[in-house]
C-alpha cells in the first residue's frame, strides 16, 4: 500500500486527476477500476472518482509500490508553436481568456498530438506556464471547430473555482449560429435530455444509457429564407449540446458535419462560401476567482463568418 497527503497546492483537485499525475504507467480503466473496488480510499473511507481533494487528506491505494508507481510511457514533446498566434481577450495573474480559432483542438486527444489551446498558453506563458505544480490549463470546453471566448486558470485556486463555477450553473455563455430553415418563432427552449457522450461501454451494458438533463435557449437575431442567425444560451455543458439540440428540433448548425444536413453544407458552401461549423462562442459572464466581481468576456465574430453574413444578407 502506498500512501499520498495533500498539500495545500493540490487541495481542490479532483481525485481521478490526482490519481493520474501520482500514477502515470496505471491505464485509466484501471484507475477509475481501483476506486469502484474500494483500492483507493481517503481518510479510511470510500472515495469517489469525481471527488474533490481537501488539505490534510491522506489518499490511501492498495496494490505494490514497484507497479503502482512505475514511470509513465515518455511521450514525444509536441511540435513548437507560435505564442505571438494567440490572441489574448484578458489576463490577470490568475486566469487568461483567448479568442480560440476554429479548427483548434482545446487538448490533446485521438489524432490530435500539437497545436492545441493548452499548446499556445503553455508556449506564451513560458516558465509561468507552470505554478506550484499547476500547469495552466484551459477551465471548460469548446468544440474544435467552434471559435471564441475559452477561460484559462493559471493557478489551482482558480481552477478550482471554475469547476464550481461551471458545476453551479454561475457562468453564463453566449453564442452565434446559423442554423438551417425558418425558425417557427421569435425564442424558444429545447429541454431535451442528452445521452451522455463518454459514457463507457462497460456502463452502457451494465446501466443502460446514461441520459444527462440538458437545456439550450434560442433567440432569433436575423431570419432570412432558409437560414437563421440565432443567439443561444445554455444552462447546462454537455458535449456538442447546442449542435445536438438544434439538429434534433429540424434546424442544424450549418456547416456541421457530424450533426448537420450534408446536402445542405455542400449548398451554403457553393453559394456563400461557409467552410467551417458555424458556430462562435460570442461572450462569458462569470465571477472572478479571485476578486468575486462578475466579469463578461467578449470575442468578435471571425471575418470568415462575417462575409458569410453578408453574401447571406444576414449581418445583424
Amino acid at each position: 500500500m502506498i500512501e499520498f497527503r495533500i498539500d495545500h497546492d493540490t487541495a481542490g483537485l479532483r481525485l481521478d486527476k490526482y490519481l493520474r499525475k501520482k500514477l502515470p504507467s496505471v491505464p485509466v480503466s484501471h484507475l477509475f477500476k481501483m476506486v469502484r473496488t474500494k483500492k483507493v480510499r481517503i481518510n479510511g473511507k470510500r472515495a469517489q472518482p469525481e471527488q474533490p481533494l481537501q488539505e490534510g487528506d491522506v489518499v490511501a491505494i492498495r496494490g505494490t509500490p514497484e507497479k503502482l508507481l512505475a514511470e509513465g510511457p515518455i511521450r514525444p514533446p509536441p511540435p513548437p508553436v507560435d505564442p505571438s498566434e494567440l490572441k489574448v481577450l484578458f489576463e490577470d495573474d490568475w486566469m487568461m481568456a483567448i479568442d480560440k480559432p476554429s479548427g483548434m483542438a482545446v487538448h490533446t486527444g485521438s489524432g490530435i498530438t500539437g497545436g492545441t489551446a493548452v499548446d499556445y498558453v503553455r508556449a506564451y506563458l513560458g516558465p509561468k506556464a507552470v505554478r506550484n505544480d499547476f500547469a495552466a490549463s484551459p477551465a471548460h470546453r469548446l468544440d474544435r471547430e467552434t471559435s471564441g471566448v475559452l477561460l484559462v486558470a493559471k493557478r489551482r485556486p482558480a481552477m478550482v473555482h471554475f469547476t464550481d463555477v461551471f458545476t453551479r450553473g454561475l457562468s453564463k455563455k453566449s453564442y452565434l449560429a446559423l442554423v438551417k430553415g425558418r425558425m417557427p418563432r421569435a425564442n424558444g427552449v429545447v429541454d431535451l435530455p442528452l445521452a451522455e457522450h463518454q459514457q463507457t461501454a462497460e456502463s452502457r451494458a451494465r446501466r443502460g444509457v446514461n441520459m444527462q438533463e440538458a437545456v439550450t435557449h434560442w433567440r432569433v437575431i436575423k431570419q432570412g429564407s432558409d437560414a437563421a442567425l440565432v443567439e443561444c444560451s445554455i444552462e447546462t455543458g454537455r458535449t456538442h449540446q447546442i449542435r445536438r439540440h438544434l439538429a434534433a428540433i429540424g434546424h442544424p448548425v450549418a456547416g456541421d458535419r457530424r450533426y448537420g444536413d450534408f446536402e445542405y453544407n455542400r449548398e451554403l458552401r457553393a453559394r456563400w462560401g461557409l467552410k467551417r461549423l458555424f458556430l462562435h462562442a460570442r461572450s462569458i459572464e462569470f465571477p472572478h476567482p479571485a476578486r468575486g466581481e462578475r466579469m463578461r468576456v467578449e470575442s468578435e465574430l471571425p471575418q470568415e463568418l462575417r462575409a458569410v453574413l453578408m453574401k447571406a444578407s444576414l449581418e445583424p
